[in-house]
């Protein structure tokens, strides 16, 4: 079974005080620690998180996800928040985007 992988772009935002990671790969059990530590090292005022590139999430990734939203949430002020998925029928079909807020952020490849 090949490995799965996770690349994480770390880019500044359009605003002051965003940072934007942009995930591609999987966010599973198997990649979710570099994205733990990566959220954690995060001193922005506002972190987006662009989903555009997963395909998939299990529940280590969920469970990363929440634990990265409540931390904010609870005294680093507001900031995580994800891009719309670019599938719409995969994306009524996966509960994730209903957990987090969602803005549009332009495409920035």
């Amino acid at each position: 079974m090949e490995k799965d992988l996770l690349r994480i772009d770390d880019k500044p935002g359009s605003q002051p005080g965003q940072r934007v990671l942009r995930l591609t790969g999987a966010l599973v059990l198997t990649t979710v620690f570099d994205f733990q530590a990566t959220v954690r090292a995060d001193q922005s005022r506002y972190l987006i998180i662009d989903f555009s590139g997963v395909p998939y999430v299990d529940s280590a990734g969920i469970g990363a996800l929440v634990g990265a939203y409540v931390t904010r949430q609870n005294g680093r002020g507001p900031g995580v928040g994800g891009s719309k998925h670019p599938d719409p029928e995969r994306a009524q079909n996966n509960p994730r985007g209903e957990i987090f807020p969602r803005f549009s952020i332009r495409n920035r490849r």
